[in-house]
């Protein structure tokens, strides 16, 4: 019996330094990231997983991860959504080997108040005025180049549903809308893609469905020490033009750079949703050509 006890502790021992090396990977390295909505498409999809690098900004109480065990419970239920799986530390001001994030770099961010992450793209740095005019983006009293590009087809499934589901707030019709049968007779969403260029050259696409309440925002001046977070679905993004509480949930403003948790950086895998939360079913449901995919732009990477 003894020797049991000495076999069980051991054993106890060793998940706990491997439970402390992964958390030490996940707060000071890396960390694995879940997409759960859709308001950085077309370059993130609902399902992506990617790797967020922790390091590229240093470090601050956003940083630690914090096992949540209430959220890991309900995320693993059948049915359960990913998320919650964390916990942050008190508010804390300043940060350790601390840089500014780059203009263009998409990032997770955790709002004011929540234990959640968003991810969004670096709009505005410390000192730049941002305003928004009837859709176009203006930064320091320019606004920003703006092509319209091809539509990019997007394959409908459970989840990217294009509209068909009544939970994706207002715009369901227009979504609906942009459904179209492709060659191989499946559905696909046609996304109206804006390619937009920065002041540093870095450029992207977003999705334009139209008037909404974010195509107007007055102007500001970023603050120091903040950054203006917005997403590239444009549309349909709670981002820092929104109020954070309901029903906007947005980031109410510019975010103090300590509430940056990373930088996204690649895309792993993704899934469309048609099959449950047992990783044995994923690979019925994974996405072709996913997988691998950057989510940092040539002249970002350049400007290093």
């Amino acid at each position: 019996m003894k020797e049991y006890g000495r076999l069980a502790w051991a054993e106890t021992k060793g998940m706990f330094w491997v439970l402390l090396a992964v958390l030490g990977v996940h707060s000071f390295i890396a960390k694995p990231f879940y997409i759960p909505s859709e308001s950085m498409m077309p370059i993130l999809l609902t399902g992506d997983r990617l790797v967020v690098t922790k390091y590229p900004y240093g470090y601050s109480f956003v940083s630690p991860t914090i096992p949540n065990p209430v959220g890991i419970v309900q995320a693993l239920v059948p049915g359960g959504e990913p998320g919650g799986w964390t916990v942050t530390l008190p508010p804390m001001e300043g940060r350790l080997f601390g840089s500014m994030p780059k203009r263009g770099d998409v990032v997770i961010v955790t709002p004011r108040g929540k234990n959640e992450d968003y991810i969004k793209r670096v709009i505005g740095l410390p000192g730049d005025t941002i305003e928004v005019d009837n859709g176009h983006l203006v930064i320091n009293g320019e606004p920003v180049l703006r092509e319209r590009a091809d539509d990019i087809l997007i394959p409908v499934d459970e989840n990217s549903p294009c509209g068909r589901e009544t939970n994706l707030l207002n715009y369901d019709t227009r979504l609906v809308s942009l459904i179209v049968t492709g060659e191989d007779g499946r559905d696909y969403c046609a996304l109206p893609i804006v390619r937009e260029t920065l002041p540093n050259g870095v450029s992207y696409d977003t999705v334009e469905l139209g008037q909404s309440d974010g195509d107007d925002y007055d102007m500001i001046t970023v603050p120091e020490g903040h950054v203006f977070l917005m997403g590239d679905n444009r549309d349909m993004s709670s981002d820092s033009r929104f109020p954070a509480d309901e029903p906007y949930n947005g980031l109410g403003g510019a975010m103090p750079v300590e509430h940056i948790g990373g930088r996204a950086e690649f895309i792993t895998f993704s899934l469309d949703g048609s099959t449950g939360w047992n990783p044995a079913t994923w690979w019925s449901s994974l996405r072709d050509g996913r997988a691998g995919n950057s989510l940092r732009t040539k002249a970002a990477e350049a400007a290093e």
